[in-house]
C-alpha cells in the first residue's frame, strides 16, 4: 500500500513538473475584420442625436506572448458621425484609425478574450449626408476644425480555431479625448468627442 502511494506521488510530481517546464510557444496572427458601427458625438452645450449607422474594416496583427497575455494592433477604416432627432442634420466623418491593444484571453481553441488600450486616428473626409435646412448657423453644421484623434478602445469578444484559422465575433466599445471642434473659452462647444460602438466579425491566420 505504501509503495503504491509513493509511486502515485512520484507520478504527479513528474507530470507537475513537466508541465512546468514546458515552454509557452508565442503566437502570432494576421487577418482582416469588418461591421457595423453606431456613432454619435458628446456635445457639451448638449445636441440631441441618434446613433448614425455606418461600417468599418480593416487589418489585424495579433501577437501572443505569453499564455492568457498578448498584445494586437490594427489599421481601420472607421466611419464615424451623428445623426441628429427630428430627422433634420445628419454628418459623417471617415477616419483612418490604429488602435494599439492589450489582448487578454481564457480558453484553448476556443477563447473568451478581452482588448483594450488606446488609439489614435485621422479624419480623411466628411460629408453632409443629410441637411435639410441649408440656411442654418448651427455651431455644429460648420466644418470638423480638428482631424486628429485620440482616445480609448475596450471590447469583449468570443473565437474558435479550425487548423490555425481563427474565426471571431466582438464588441467594442471607443471613446476619443479629442474635441472635433475647437474647444478654446470663446468658442461655442466645451466638448466635442467622437463615442463610437462597434460590432466586428474577423478572420485571422496563425503565421507560426
Amino acid at each position: 500500500m505504501k509503495k503504491s502511494i509513493i509511486a502515485i506521488i512520484i507520478v504527479l510530481l513528474t507530470n507537475l513538473s513537466n508541465a512546468q517546464n514546458k515552454k509557452f510557444v508565442p503566437e502570432t496572427y494576421l487577418g482582416i475584420n469588418g461591421g457595423a458601427t453606431g456613432s454619435m458625438v458628446y456635445f457639451k452645450p448638449l445636441v440631441e442625436q441618434d446613433y448614425l449607422l455606418a461600417y468599418h474594416g480593416g487589418l489585424v496583427l495579433r501577437y501572443i506572448s505569453e499564455k492568457h497575455l498578448g498584445v494586437q494592433a490594427e489599421l481601420n477604416y472607421v466611419q464615424k458621425g451623428w445623426k441628429e432627432l427630428n430627422n433634420t442634420y445628419t454628418k459623417r466623418l471617415d477616419y483612418i484609425e490604429l488602435p494599439f491593444m492589450t489582448h487578454l484571453y481564457f480558453g484553448t481553441n476556443t477563447r473568451i478574450y478581452v482588448n483594450i488600450g488606446p488609439k489614435i486616428g485621422y479624419l480623411i473626409h466628411e460629408q453632409e449626408v443629410l441637411n435639410a435646412n441649408t440656411s442654418t448657423s448651427e455651431a455644429q453644421h460648420q466644418s470638423v476644425q480638428n482631424k486628429f484623434d485620440y482616445g480609448f478602445a475596450a471590447g469583449l469578444g468570443w473565437l474558435f480555431n479550425i487548423n490555425k484559422q481563427v474565426f471571431q465575433i466582438d464588441t467594442r466599445g471607443n471613446f476619443s479625448m479629442s474635441d472635433i471642434f475647437s474647444n478654446d473659452r470663446r468658442d461655442y462647444f466645451d466638448n466635442s468627442n467622437n463615442i463610437n460602438i462597434a460590432l466586428s466579425l474577423s478572420w485571422l491566420f496563425r503565421v507560426n
